[in-house]
């Protein structure tokens, strides 16, 4: 090579030859045989064989990885967590923003007025159900935490409280959703953390869980959460700084409710002298179109209607009102709240049986193929009728006391709609394959009952037919009215329409004097099955056999 033998050593010792890892030494062959044989002009068959080895083998050891001039692999530029980049934040805005109806973009403008004005820090909607609140909400708190013109890094942070943990995880599903629509995979549990340090907490309305949080506050179905007052005061901590703002939404319950003084401003009033108290009009009529409160809280009343008018395309008014029973539509749709005495189980002590079933039923896995494990089940359904008013099926799985004097709880319902008996039948196998059931009862009254119950017998043969008559509807009814004075019956919060179906029980008076109790099925309405059949299952311990011991128990077949 006629180069000095000195110089080669000096070469070896500078550049640290004999320090050189093998697969280096190997890389560096590789590098240089490719670059000899890319050099020929004239290459043969072999040569291009030889190329295709050698390229393959030197990506298998450098892994895909750039190496230095020694072949050491350079790390890899670390991928951030939960990462916007700008354009995604900016394709993110423009899609949101450009799918908003009439009444979102009422509830943006007001948070933009909120975070212009420093007084004002809370927004409280009272809307019927299914107009997108949960949508537009979790999309609003999705962009504020993506902001970059915050003066503090907490005013990114959003929590969202729900009557449950598994109601407030709607609002992740939707945040993921719409991130996966810009290319973003969020990754997180009850808590997703974004590249920027913004956090966003889904929680249940445990007042142990609802504590040491600092962020924009969404508490969602406010008034269908129990111990209301007690609760808001932890929650409203949380939005405690200065910068941040709570947002209340949720369709009315009743007027006895704790959250009811919260809303009518009779709360705020009470804490001030005689002559400080304000008039607070909560009226449709004053509050349609959003109002600032003397309270400095901006409230609005959202109905169904409203929002049809304003160009809502989603929903067919005349559909949804021909559905429900003339009680239910003003309640659930026209945000009239529920006067006591008009049902025959009292809201607020319904309200009051909810619990968050992820907290309070750590035996309880809804998504796990067998969700409470071998442990004992009852099933309760209420049979599709065949008369053409488009009566649906319910059932409902309760599981039984444990010890005497125990709580139920109910842990599945599902609902049914134009199937016929032959598919409700599979609907309650299913169920017994899922759960380990012990009792199932049917009601068997006219329609399709007898024949769903005579299909469920041969694979279910200790199923129990239900005939209801005035004397077995009281039977129900009392029944049920005990296990919940004795507050031995629980249900996930997240299962509003079990509420609904409950309060849809009326009680009444026939022509011969007798009390008994019914549902409005007229037009089409049979919301109270999820109650009956609830009850159907609730009906395997006796009236009066609360304690375990055995006493006579006549019930109408």
């Amino acid at each position: 090579m006629g180069i000095s033998q000195n110089t080669i050593y000096s070469w070896k010792k500078r550049d640290e030859w004999d320090e050189t890892p093998p697969v280096a030494r190997v890389t560096q062959s590789i590098d240089a045989r490719l670059v000899q044989l890319t050099g020929k002009p004239d290459k043969t068959g072999g040569d291009f064989k030889e190329i295709d080895l050698l390229a393959r083998q030197l990506k298998k050891l450098s892994d895909g990885q750039p190496t230095d001039v020694n072949g050491t692999k350079k790390p890899r530029k670390r991928k951030l967590k939960n990462h916007f980049t700008e354009e995604q934040i900016i394709a993110l805005r423009e899609k949101i923003m450009g799918s908003l109806a009439g009444h979102q973009r009422t509830w943006y403008d007001a948070l933009r007025e909120l975070e212009d004005e420093k007084e004002r820090r809370h927004r409280m909607i009272l809307k019927s159900r299914q107009i997108g609140a949960t949508w537009y909400f979790a999309q609003e708190a999705l962009l504020r935490a993506l902001r970059n013109d915050v003066k503090r890094d907490y005013q990114r942070n959003q929590i969202f409280l729900s009557a449950s943990r598994r109601q407030a995880l709607q609002f992740k599903q939707i945040i993921q959703k719409v991130a996966h629509e810009v290319d973003v995979e969020l990754k997180g549990g009850d808590k997703i953390i974004l590249s920027n340090g913004a956090e966003l907490h889904f929680l249940g309305t445990s007042a142990a869980t609802a504590q040491s949080y600092t962020g924009n506050l969404y508490f969602d179905e406010f008034f269908w959460v129990s111990n209301f007052a007690s609760l808001r005061k932890v929650a409203g901590a949380m939005a405690t700084l200065k910068g941040l703002t709570c947002t209340y939404f949720s369709t009315p319950s009743s007027e006895t409710h704790e959250a009811y003084p919260f809303w009518t401003g009779d709360r705020w009033n009470g804490r001030k002298a005689k002559g400080q108290r304000q008039m607070f009009d909560v009226s449709w009529k004053t509050l349609k179109s959003g109002l600032l409160c003397p309270d400095k809280i901006w409230r609005q009343i959202v109905t169904l209607k409203d929002v049809v008018e304003q160009g809502w395309e989603h929903t067919d008014f005349e559909e949804i009102q021909d559905e429900n029973s003339e009680d239910e539509f003003r309640n659930l749709y026209m945000c009239e709240f529920v006067r006591d005495g008009e049902s025959a189980f009292s809201l607020n002590s319904l309200i009051g049986c909810g619990v968050d079933g992820y907290d309070d039923w750590p035996d309880w896995k809804p998504f796990a193929p067998r969700p409470v494990g071998n442990r004992p089940v009852w099933v309760g359904y209420d049979a599709n009728g065949s008369t053409g008013n488009g009566d649906s099926g319910a059932l409902c799985v309760v599981v039984p006391p444990a010890v005497s004097g125990g709580k139920f709880r109910t842990i599945e319902t599902r609902q049914v709609q134009g199937l016929e008996f032959e598919e409700q039948a599979r609907v309650i196998e299913d169920i017994t394959l899922k759960y380990s059931v012990q009792h199932i009862g049917i009601d068997v009254t006219g329609g399709n009952g007898d024949a769903v119950y005579q299909i469920v017998k041969k694979f279910f043969p200790a199923a129990v037919p239900y005939n209801f008559t005035m004397a077995s509807k009281r039977a129900l009814v009392m029944k049920m009215l005990q296990v919940i004075r004795a507050g031995r019956w629980e249900y996930d919060r997240s299962e509003r329409a079990l509420v609904t179906a409950f309060n849809a029980v009326r009680k009444i008076k026939t022509q011969g004097g007798f009390i008994t109790y019914d549902t409005d099925r007229s037009r089409g309405v049979s919301h109270g099955d999820l109650a009956w059949a609830n009850m159907l299952a609730v009906i395997n311990e006796p009236l009066g056999d609360e304690d375990g011991a055995v006493r006579s128990f006549v019930m109408e077949f």
